[in-house]
């Protein structure tokens, strides 16, 4: 199989000029303007003028999500209050790896600013939103039907890798007993109802305004049918717990799923880091780590949510 180049701005400005041809927002006498989007996004990722941003599949299996996505964007649309990204034109732009020119949402990520209340109703509606996806439709599009996770296989990993952090001085061992094995079970996920679910809702795919309302998602190529716990999950390490909680319970989630979903973030974010903190991250431990380890353990009000009967040992 021959080897794709490595995206550069000659090359990604050659791709933009046979992308939209008419397109002149950005553009210098040596083409569009263009830039790496950052250096977590590698080189697959570029901003093209003002507008807009370029992906770039690098593999195969990217490319076939990709290309999904973009039908799956339009399914979605209709059904959620905030943006999603639109394909201004796509393409491959090397044998099998697609590229799609996407319009460029307003606002900057949930890692720069906080969502405030009325954001949190955007959240809601976002859960909301998805509930009402045709989960049918979704699946004749490709998108993967997905079991939900073993809480308690994912507790007893989580209070292993919690005692490795006591160790390191960066967790207090004892908070993960709060989710007992009674309580794992009590909160195993329902097989029967599953909802489309994004499965990437981090800081950086929430597109935040400075007055902290919910602009738009991005990151829809991850997308499944599944466990809804799994986006309360991604939105507890994102916004934090609180928040989170709040969110689905205006989107008419009980109980069950609102604290699923709580210890869902609490155990990964706990396997996260003593992942990093155990050599798979070189030099000092990234501090976003560390922010999604506390917005995931903030105390949240059981009041928000019915109480488990039975469950009076969880937080």
């Amino acid at each position: 199989m021959t080897q794709a180049p490595t995206p550069t701005a000659d090359i990604v400005r050659g791709l933009v000029r046979t992308l939209l041809k008419d397109e002149r927002d950005g553009e210098t006498a040596d083409g569009p303007k263009v830039r790496p989007v950052g250096e977590d996004a590698g080189p697959a990722t570029w901003w093209v003028g003002t507008r807009q941003v370029l992906r770039l599949a690098l593999d195969r299996e990217t490319s076939i999500r990709r290309r999904r996505e973009l039908r799956l964007r339009d399914l979605v649309r209709p059904h959620v209050p905030v943006a999603v990204p639109s394909s201004v034109a796509h393409g491959e732009w090397a044998p099998g790896l697609i590229c799609t020119l996407d319009t460029r949402l307003a606002g900057g990520s949930a890692e720069e600013h906080r969502v405030s209340a009325v954001g949190e109703t955007d959240l809601a509606g976002l859960l909301t939103g998805l509930r009402e996806v045709p989960v049918r439709q979704a699946e004749t599009l490709g998108v993967p039907r997905v079991p939900p996770r073993s809480l308690e296989s994912l507790r007893r990993a989580a209070a292993e890798a919690a005692e490795r952090l006591a160790d390191a001085d960066e967790f207090a061992a004892h908070r993960m007993r709060q989710l007992t094995p009674s309580a794992a079970v009590q909160l195993t996920g329902q097989s029967g109802s599953p909802v489309l679910v994004h499965h990437d809702l981090t800081g950086a795919h929430l597109m935040v305004s400075a007055d902290g309302r919910v602009r738009g998602v991005l990151g829809w190529a991850g997308a499944v049918v599944g466990d809804p716990a799994e986006d309360i999950a991604g939105l507890a390490l994102a916004v934090g717990s609180p928040a989170a909680v709040r969110a689905a319970t205006l989107a008419g989630y009980g109980a069950r799923p609102c604290l699923r979903g709580l210890w869902l973030a609490r155990c990964d974010a706990i396997l996260h880091l003593a992942e990093a903190l155990g050599g798979g991250v070189a030099g000092p431990l990234p501090p976003l780590l560390r922010v999604r380890l506390r917005r995931a353990w903030e105390a949240i009000l059981l009041e928000r949510v019915t109480d488990l009967r039975g469950a009076d040992d969880m937080p």
